[in-house]
């Protein structure tokens, strides 16, 4: 745990102390003094040696276990998870969807992250993998000939591909992207779903080809139709 000195001092003017703590732990594990599965110090040591309350300790602890970090064990104490927890807050997520950027930028944003992750998942999927991919796929089709397509059944494709790449830091800042798209597939699920089958089709074949040059190029298209589309919406 890093110890109370001047730089925490002259943040701690800046900022709520309970930010202090955080920073102090976040830094902790980034400097692998504190590791993933490890017991954080007492709540008494943490205010001792960052050098703020008890309270503020608690509070920090309360916004971590809030956003998945750390699991405080009645009797035992608080731990850093191994793995964030799915269910906790993802802080990125609201960071994002409250910037004041244009659709633009977020086209912009969707181009540059897909063609590479999707790029790398071809390069990882396993059988399984792909599979799993073409449900997604035919899953949609069922729903569109039921008229019951959301969202989510779009976001399903997606989040399938993410997968394949068998990369963490690749799946979650993908997941997170994401949400930001979410409205805008929302309202191509009720304009176009079937350019959205259509799109995935193809990308789905040219993953299993291991097509390089046929991935990108229908990625791109797809992505260009997507967005010419919903700009003439307005969207």
């Amino acid at each position: 745990m890093i110890k109370s000195d001047r730089i925490l001092q002259n943040v701690a003017k800046r900022q709520p102390l309970s930010h202090i703590v955080m920073d102090s732990i976040k830094q902790a594990i980034l400097d692998r003094t504190i590791k993933p599965g490890d017991l954080l110090p007492s709540e008494a040591e943490m205010s001792e040696q960052i050098g703020v309350g008890k309270s503020s300790v608690r509070e920090a602890i309360k916004m971590l276990s809030a956003m998945g970090v750390v699991e405080s064990i009645q009797g035992e104490g608080t731990y850093v998870r191994s793995n964030i927890d799915e269910d906790g807050i993802n802080p990125l997520v609201y960071q994002l969807v409250l910037m004041q950027g244009s659709n633009e930028q977020i086209f912009q944003l969707r181009e540059m992250l897909e063609p590479a992750y999707t790029q790398l998942a071809m390069e990882q999927a396993t059988p399984q993998d792909l599979y799993a991919i073409e449900q997604t796929i035919i899953n949609l089709e069922r729903k569109i000939s039921d008229n019951t397509q959301t969202a989510q059944d779009d976001l399903a494709f997606h989040e399938a591909i993410l997968h394949a790449t068998h990369n963490p830091f690749v799946i979650k800042i993908g997941q997170t992207s994401l949400h930001l798209f979410e409205a805008s597939i929302k309202n191509s699920m009720i304009h176009i779903p079937s350019q959205a089958v259509h799109d995935h089709r193809q990308i789905f074949e040219a993953m299993k080809a291991k097509d390089k040059v046929k991935l990108h190029e229908v990625v791109i298209a797809s992505f260009d139709g997507w967005q010419k589309t919903l700009n003439t919406m307005n969207v």
